[in-house]
């Protein structure tokens, strides 16, 4: 069986990938019993933050070597991932889905995708193999395959109705309101997402919900 590539972008929730959520992803796949690989774009973080305070610092990080740290230094370049070499595509939440995959954390509905994720996105999707997007990181799917991008749009959950989910509708996708330890399949278009911390919630809701999502992605693949 193909492997699962997991997209991450820098490391922390403020301004990368959501640590927890990017964990979660990682046990249960190897829980499923599917191999995967990490990637992350090859570039700085739109901005740093210090977690300790929760305010932007005056400072350069790489979002592949802040990743590297989540990934125990397997992973590479966004820019190397071919979706032929494999099975499905996995995104984790965290800000930086919004900041640094996309520009939806400033923009919202009128966002723009950064070309390596839009192209993954299009690709698997085109080769008819399923992506799992935790947190925010369901409006890439919702931009990137919205009927106004040439797609069919998709149903993704954000989440309770917010002002996320209302942006995500606006980009023809269509929001399901969902509890953090639940997931929505789209199985027409074999999207599957789950809110995370976009519930207010602690670690486990996120881990059993992320759970539901790659259990979902797992019966897709084989």
């Amino acid at each position: 069986m193909l492997p699962v590539a997991v997209i991450l972008c820098g490391c922390g929730r403020a301004d990368g990938s959501e640590i927890h959520e990017s964990v979660s992803i990682l046990v249960h796949l190897d829980r499923c019993g599917l191999k995967y690989q990490c990637f992350a774009p090859d570039g700085p973080q739109t901005e740093v933050v210090d977690h300790l305070i929760g305010q932007p610092v005056r400072e350069t990080r790489n979002m592949l070597v802040e990743a590297a740290r989540i990934a125990r230094g397997e992973i590479k370049p966004l820019s190397q991932l071919n979706p032929s070499a494999f099975a499905a595509l996995a995104f984790p939440g965290g800000f930086g889905a919004a900041k640094n995959l996309c520009t939806f954390a400033k923009e919202g509905a009128a966002c723009t995708v950064i070309p390596d994720v839009a192209r993954v996105v299009l690709e698997f999707h085109q080769q008819n193999k399923p992506i799992a997007l935790a947190c925010i990181a369901p409006v890439i799917a919702a931009k990137v395959l919205g009927t106004a991008a040439g797609g069919p749009g998709c149903a993704v959950t954000l989440g309770a109705e917010s002002d996320a989910s209302r942006a995500a509708n606006a980009m023809d996708a269509s929001h399901i309101a969902k509890a953090v330890t639940e997931a929505h399949v789209d199985e027409t278009r074999r999207i599957i997402t789950t809110p995370a911390y976009m519930c207010d919630t602690g670690p486990h809701g996120v881990f059993v919900g992320i759970g539901k999502m790659i259990d979902a992605l797992a019966v897709m693949v084989r």
